[in-house]
């Protein structure tokens, strides 16, 4: 194709909804007052849109826990009008719409970005402190209002009860809550430690939990993968 044609074929669409895809990596908020996003998230953006970085002088609830290292993350807040767009090193989009008594929790590294009517706490996992998991914080985001969450490509929705590797967990339905499970005969048999020996045990019936095929054992690996564009879902399409 010529460069007009290029150009023409790669301009941002016409948006209808806050959060849509430009692709299934892309993510185009049109803003018109506050969202909150994963700092260095942003790749461009038009119109008049300012950037505050909320770190931990902000609070807990102010900031984003890495992985396994517990050391603070940081998010911000952009305000104004305009197009945001958002990425996260090549990472599948994920759109969520939460209804005013839906809430989920996700893994502080997966949290891309919500609208400013959504709730937020930080929380730590408890049961599973001290181990090596897929994230000893995870992010409770409480409805209403649209998230955008990331995944290592197509995800994978499993019912409770089941047990998970904590590298490949991304999310789970805000009514269960992960337990450590130890599987030393399967350590035996690998002689290694690895997801396959510590586990996440999901026992209570009736929720869900979200995967991705890849083990994202650091939150600055990279990973690919595919998934459609989707306008978003609703929460309960998951289940």
């Amino acid at each position: 194709m010529n460069l007009d044609e290029f150009v023409a074929s790669h301009e941002p669409r016409e948006t209808v909804e806050t959060f849509e895809l430009e692709s299934s990596k892309l993510l185009d908020v049109d803003l018109d007052g506050s969202v909150m996003c994963k700092a260095g998230s942003m790749i461009g953006y038009t119109g008049d849109i300012a950037f505050e970085r909320k770190s931990a002088s902000s609070g807990l609830t102010g900031m984003l826990k890495r992985k396994v290292t517990g050391e603070g993350g940081v998010m911000m807040q952009a305000s104004g009008a305009g197009h945001l767009y958002l990425a996260d090193q090549g990472k599948e989009v994920q759109i969520l719409s939460l209804d005013a008594d839906d809430e989920i929790s996700v893994n502080g590294n997966d949290v891309l970005a919500f609208e400013d009517t959504v709730g937020w706490e930080i929380k730590m996992l408890n049961s599973i402190a001290g181990a090596s998991s897929g994230g000893l914080f995870n992010v409770y985001l409480s409805g209403p209002g649209h998230i955008a969450i990331t995944t290592h490509g197509e995800p994978l929705v499993v019912p409770t009860p089941v047990r998970t590797d904590p590298n490949a967990t991304v999310a789970w339905s805000a009514n269960v809550s992960p337990s450590a499970n130890h599987d030393l005969n399967v350590k035996s048999f690998l002689g290694r430690s690895s997801g396959e020996t510590f586990q996440l045990e999901f026992a209570t019936p009736d929720g869900f939990v979200l995967l991705q095929p890849y083990e994202e054992a650091n939150p600055d690996e990279g990973g690919d993968g595919g998934h459609g564009e989707s306008g978003g879902l609703n929460v309960n399409d998951f289940l």
